[in-house]
């Protein structure tokens, strides 16, 4: 594992997507493709991470947060049901097939310009509207549409690949990997940094609070 922030100088920082502290380590081969990926950027745009691995306490946190945003939209559904959907929008903790954040090989990018400002990924809709979530969402702007090109064929070209129902999540070694690739397993298992320590006010069983723009 390594500090993108230190092993990856052409690589933005991002705007953090919720409430809580980010960590900024991800795999060696993984911090190596985004370097790649940013010497493949055009004039005026930059390669920008929102995250990478994620601390298992947070992932839980973001599993409920999805279970009970679930509850509340379709109180008649069985909870089984919710289960089954709140899994396909958060990658629950498990021993067997990890969340591919907890891996270190997965990251969640988008393209900023030169003074940071965040590009066009997906007008007209709003920042957490999850009709724009898919990477070939319905109704995109032409603008959004050519941003997201810019990202794939700098990100394909490197190495990593996408999860297709979130355009800004891509990843190399994970079980998602394995499978866009049809490799027998992950390269990837869950890891922990070393000299990385929790953060007690982060680790609870609170609802994630989102960040709005």
């Amino acid at each position: 594992m390594v500090n993108y922030l230190e092993h990856c100088p052409d690589l933005v920082w991002d705007k953090p997507r919720f409430k809580y502290t980010r960590a900024s380590y991800v795999r060696k081969a993984v911090a190596d493709m985004l370097n790649e990926a940013c010497r493949r950027m055009p004039n005026g745009v930059r390669l920008a991470i929102a995250e990478g691995w994620r601390p298992s306490y947070i992932q839980r946190r973001m599993h409920n947060s999805v279970i009970l945003w679930l509850q509340e939209l379709h109180p008649d559904w069985s909870e089984q049901r919710i289960k089954r959907h709140a899994n396909r929008l958060a990658a629950p903790l498990h021993p067997k097939v990890p969340p591919p954040h907890s891996t270190g090989g997965a990251v969640d990018l988008f393209l900023v310009d030169e003074k940071g400002e965040s590009l066009d990924m997906q007008s007209p809709y709003e920042m957490f509207d999850r009709r724009a979530f898919p990477m070939d969402a319905e109704g995109l702007s032409d603008r959004a549409r050519r941003n997201r090109a810019i990202l794939s064929d700098a990100l394909l070209a490197a190495g990593l690949t996408n999860y297709p129902s979130e355009y800004w999540h891509w990843s190399y070694g994970d079980q998602g990997w394995a499978y866009r690739n049809a490799k027998p397993h992950a390269i990837y298992g869950p890891v922990w940094p070393e000299g990385f320590v929790a953060v007690a006010e982060d680790d609870n069983d609170l609802p994630l609070e989102r960040l709005e723009e």
